[in-house]
């Protein structure tokens, strides 16, 4: 029992040192034919397994398995050139037999056979697969940084335990180590083609010059004899080489697959009717050339036309389900969560989404109570796509989005100190192929069009010459642009245009987007994930403030309203210092959540004057002194604080100097800025921010004391 378990513990080690000795003692042709016939056995196996793996890590021990499958080869290959070259061209049956098969008595013909075998299976299949091994490789380290950060922000979201970051690392780290062992292990398969038609040559020529000198025959007979044995031992190792190039390039070009071969083809193809009609159209055509076939083709090409009619009565029929299992079928790469960026199933399957077993009708599923709250989850943030869009996303074929929205949230949280939370990617049957819409908790708020194809071209301000496109809104900024094919790229820039690439169009504007409703995303939850991380850091502050002095729920109003002005929460230790010492000095709770808010903004003056001053100046426009008597004048007390009461006139005639004086900024690239005083700063947002939600208004204490303003336009009070 202990020598059996010892040779299972060791059956590879074992394996492998049999394969080396191939290379030295010499088979016998019944040993010969056993290993060639199991050289084939085990090649058709491994091909077999490649095309029903659902992914090529379920494979992982392919690279290393390729390795002593070839050195098994090369085994087998030396004994028989031994064997060929030392018993008269004999080296068992299976040699014997391919070789007859193959050259039939013509000793030209099966040598021109095999060498067009060999080089098919070297030029094509192994060149082919080293290619393609390479370029995933690279783009699969390329992608790694960003799938780490992913997993780190998940982490330290919350989102996952730190044994499922451990997992999601060594997947990760899995996959790096497959792809770059692939690219090295189809230099083995193309070592193993020069190998094979250096073993021929050697066969070919060292039988013949053994059969002519040392035995004396004549060329015809040497050359029949050894021609026979050569083509026969080429073959036998060329076969299982083949097969297993094959599943070189099978395994490499699976990247973007989740089900078996046979599943793929027949969704993707059943998919696509109307290319089975014009193809068997275009068939049928060629009869009208004479001496053509004219049985063959109409047999094909009306077999392609009746295959195509059918695939298009069942998506006629059942549109919306065939619609779903095409978009299913074609993006199948890109279904995979990455970090905290996901891509669901199309928005057609719900019975998937509230995972009903097969068994149950949605009636009976939807009985127990506890199921239909599946259907109550919204998501923060989601970006719904159509059909041509799915390839930014999919990082399988190169796409880059996922990895660029984990670089947004990263700049956004050093900048703003606000983790933005998961963003679900969809692909929607419900949109335009080019469409995509910005989703925030379930509700679209932003809708755009991105032509892949194209380049983006916005135009600059003093348009010298211009270029032909397709004229379009840049989705993030409103900047009139043109759609431009990738060959004009350089022409546009030499005009002055702003070229930019598609990715980063949708990029732009969804991060916009992000933005500008960040404050909607900051939940209680998350402001107690702030406020725990502040713990490690400031645990006494933390405990002074925390429940006593001031509550999760104010805290979370002071961050919702600094983050709509646009203003980093990032110091939030200074924050709540503030509003502890706002608080303690009054010895009530604060009511008054726009005065607390105003102390918070002055106690942040720096962080404030930093994102609008620069080159050491701020651009502003102020308030004339007689409007911002009147509008002091105009404040009435409610139930919720002052408001201003501005007469319909006064406030249609803000609104339209607003809109003059925004123009101004355009010109500079600056943010618009508003200065007034800190008693109106407020009053005076909450008036605009209905009509111009961009536009920041800064009161004078906000400002730090190094920093020169320069009022380049002024809002007065103008009488009828």
């Amino acid at each position: 029992m202990k020598w059996t378990k010892f040779v299972a513990d060791n059956s590879i080690v074992v394996m492998a040192l049999v394969i080396i000795l191939l290379l030295i003692i010499p088979l016998p042709p019944f040993m010969a034919d056993l290993c060639i016939v199991l050289n084939m056995a085990i090649s058709m196996m491994i091909l077999v397994i490649t095309m029903t793996i659902h992914s090529p890590l379920e494979f992982s021990i392919y690279p290393s398995l390729l390795l002593l499958t070839t050195l098994f080869r090369l085994g087998i290959n030396v004994s028989t050139t031994r064997n060929i070259l030392s018993n008269g061209g004999s080296s068992g049956q299976v040699i014997a037999a391919f070789g007859d098969f193959v050259l039939q008595g013509n000793v030209v013909v099966g040598l021109v056979i095999y060498i067009v075998i060999v080089l098919m299976n070297f030029t094509v299949i192994t060149k082919g697969a080293e290619r393609v091994a390479e370029v995933s490789a690279r783009f699969n380290l390329d992608a790694m940084p960003g799938k780490q950060m992913a997993i780190d922000s998940d982490l330290n979201a919350g989102l996952i335990d730190e044994q499922e970051a451990a997992r999601r690392r060594m997947n990760v780290q899995r996959e790096s180590d497959f792809y770059g062992s692939m690219d090295g292990a189809t230099k083995i398969v193309k070592g193993d083609g020069v190998m094979s038609l250096i073993t021929t040559a050697i066969n070919l020529v060292g039988g013949s010059i053994i059969g002519i000198v040392q035995s004396g025959q004549d060329i015809g007979t040497v050359l029949n004899t050894y021609t026979i044995a050569t083509v026969g031992d080429g073959l036998v190792g060329q076969i299982p080489s083949l097969l297993i190039s094959t599943a070189t390039g099978m395994i490499v070009t699976r990247a973007v697959a989740e089900g078996s071969l046979n599943e793929d083809i027949s969704k993707e193809f059943l998919a696509q009717p109307r290319s089975f009609m014009i193809a068997g159209g275009v068939i049928c055509v060629l009869c009208i050339i004479p001496g053509m076939p004219l049985i063959q083709i109409l047999m094909v090409g009306i077999g392609f036309i009746a295959a195509g009619y059918v695939m298009q009565q069942r998506i006629l029929e059942a549109p919306e389900a065939v619609r779903a299992e095409a978009y299913r079928s074609a993006s199948q790469g890109a279904r995979q969560r990455i970090g905290n960026v996901g891509i669901e199933e199309p928005e057609a399957a719900e019975e998937e989404q509230t995972q009903k077993p097969p068994q149950q009708t949605q009636e009976e599923f939807f009985k127990d109570v506890n199921n239909v709250y599946h259907l109550l989850q919204v998501e923060p943030i989601e970006l719904n796509f159509g059909y041509s869009l799915i390839p930014l996303a999919d990082e399988s074929v190169g796409g880059r989005l996922i990895s660029r929205i984990v670089v947004f949230r990263r700049q956004y949280a050093q900048e703003m100190g606000f983790v933005i939370p998961s963003v679900r990617l969809r692909d929607s049957a419900k949109l335009g192929t080019n469409e995509y819409t910005v989703k925030i908790k379930g509700e679209s708020v932003a809708v755009g069009e991105v032509l892949t194809d194209f380049y983006l071209a916005l135009e600059p301000d003093h348009l010298e010459k211009e270029i032909d496109g397709i004229d379009t809104i840049e989705p993030a900024y409103g900047i009139p642009s043109k759609w431009i094919k990738p060959e004009q790229r350089e022409r546009a820039e030499m005009y002055g245009y702003t070229v930019i690439d598609p990715l980063s169009v949708l990029v732009s504007h969804m991060s916009e987007v992000i933005r500008q409703h960040s404050y909607e995303l900051i939940t209680r939850q998350e402001v107690f994930r702030l406020v725990e991380n502040l713990k490690k850091s400031a645990p006494e502050l933390v405990n002074e403030a925390f429940p006593t002095l001031v509550s999760y729920n104010l805290l979370q109003k002071v961050l919702t309203m600094l983050l709509k002005e646009g203003v980093s929460i990032k110091d939030l230790e200074t924050i709540v210092e503030t509003m502890v010492d706002v608080i303690t000095e009054t010895g009530l709770p604060v009511k008054d959540i726009d005065a607390l808010v105003e102390q918070v903004r002055i106690s942040l003056k720096r962080t404030i004057t930093r994102m609008y001053c620069e080159d050491g100046s701020m651009k502003v426009v102020t308030l004339d002194a007689d409007l911002e008597r009147s509008m002091v004048g105009s404040l009435s007390k409610g139930e919720n604080g002052y408001y201003l009461a501005l007469s319909p006139d006064v406030l249609q005639s803000l609104v339209r100097q607003v809109s003059e004086e925004v123009k101004k900024f355009k010109e500079l690239s600056q943010t618009p800025i508003i200065l007034t005083s800190e008693v109106m700063r407020a009053h005076f947002y909450h008036l605009i921010e209905q009509f111009y939600p961009q536009v920041r208004v800064l009161s004078f204490n906000e400002v730090a004391n190094n920093v020169q303003i320069q009022a380049i336009g002024s809002l007065k009070l103008e009488e009828k």
